[in-house]
């Protein structure tokens, strides 16, 4: 198949530091390449990629020295795929919704993944606008609070098996990644390890959103409980050795999370996590195999005492079942044939849009 893929522009593909979906999309690329597909890459001009590049910025807009103007940059992406929409079978974007509009007229050709949140009030009147629009889920979970859409499938994320080195023998401290966020509840991952009596070291980005909670939550902790270090955003190759030698990642989240990359990141490794039972976290983990799945602190302190039970080679091996890039990519393009063969032999004009 003739593939475009329709990357973020705010990170690389893939991501220098902090990026989920950026991530995903380049893994997803370069096995679609490896499973002989021709496929073409709109993202960054930083990217690395065995596809086809076409880059829409010099470099990922959110590492930028300088002020940018993203829209600006997403209206230029959006017009080169336009211009050669007709090249491709089928074109995947994983931007959201800004290209909706653009792809009125060959939208029985699109798919689009839905990366984030689905529960903010806007997204409402949106997708009763656009309700044809073909939209994957990363998690059957992520699609609760949406009206009647066109969903055509649900694809769990997968990473390519190398990526992330097994690592038989942990070093015995607890392990939280990602980003410092109320939602993210890294006071939670904090009291756990207190209570538990286990060290925690935490890796994660701090947006300029989320700075006033750092410093008025999260620093405080961080400097009142000996057992805490603080390192900061790592990237991909201090990724490895950061999850491989926890005991287990704490993902202690107080919101709907629609997949979680970081579980399958850890599972990778053949470390457990220990999740609260919100959004994704049912899907992902399977309890009392790749980690444990809990409700309370008080279940987390005691997950945490369990841990022996989880031999991590199994760990591994749930992963190496579930969450690969070659299954990702596999999924995808059955999605991708199920839209061909829906399609109808002679594509109707596109109507006005009456206003």
């Amino acid at each position: 198949m003739r593939i475009a893929q329709i990357a973020p522009l705010a990170e690389s593909c893939p991501p220098a530091l902090y990026g989920g979906t950026e991530r995903v999309v380049a893994y997803l690329t370069d096995e679609l390449v490896a499973q002989g597909h021709e496929v073409t890459l709109f993202a960054s001009g930083d990217s690395r990629t065995s596809a086809e590049l076409v880059p829409c910025c010099k470099r990922a807009l959110r590492l930028s020295a300088e002020p940018v103007d993203a829209l600006a940059y997403n209206m230029i992406m959006l017009e080169h795929v336009a211009r050669r929409a007709s090249d491709f079978d089928l074109l995947h974007f994983h931007i959201d919704m800004m290209h909706a509009p653009v792809v009125r007229a060959f939208a029985d050709r699109t798919v689009t993944t839905l990366h984030g949140r689905l529960d903010l009030p806007d997204l409402q009147p949106f997708y009763r606008t656009f309700p044809h629009l073909p939209l994957v889920s990363i998690s059957d979970a992520q699609r609760r609070p949406m009206p009647p859409v066109n969903w055509i499938g649900t694809v769990h994320h997968g990473l390519p098996p190398e990526l992330l080195a097994f690592t038989p023998k942990a070093d015995g401290y607890l392990a939280f990644l990602g980003r410092i966020s109320p939602e993210k509840r890294p006071d939670r991952a904090i009291e756990i390890a207190a209570r538990a009596g286990v060290p925690l070291k935490i890796a994660a980005k701090i947006d300029r959103v989320d700075r006033p909670y750092w410093e008025a939550r999260i620093e405080p902790l961080v400097r009142t409980h000996a057992n805490v270090e603080y390192i900061g955003e790592i990237n991909e190759r201090e990724k490895a050795a950061f999850l491989g030698g926890a005991s287990a990642l704490l993902f202690p989240i107080d919101w709907e999370e629609p997949f979680g990359l970081v579980m399958i990141e850890a599972m990778a490794c053949g470390t457990p996590v220990i999740a609260y039972a919100r959004g994704s976290v049912p899907e992902v983990i399977d309890d009392g195999v790749t980690g444990f799945i809990v409700r309370s602190l008080a279940e987390a302190v005691c997950a945490v005492q369990r841990l022996p039970l989880l031999p991590r080679a199994r760990v591994r091996a749930r992963f190496d079942s579930r969450f690969t890039a070659s299954r990702m990519a596999e999924d995808y393009i059955d999605t991708y044939r199920g839209m061909a063969r829906r399609r109808p032999a002679a594509a109707a004009e596109p109507q006005a849009i009456a206003v």
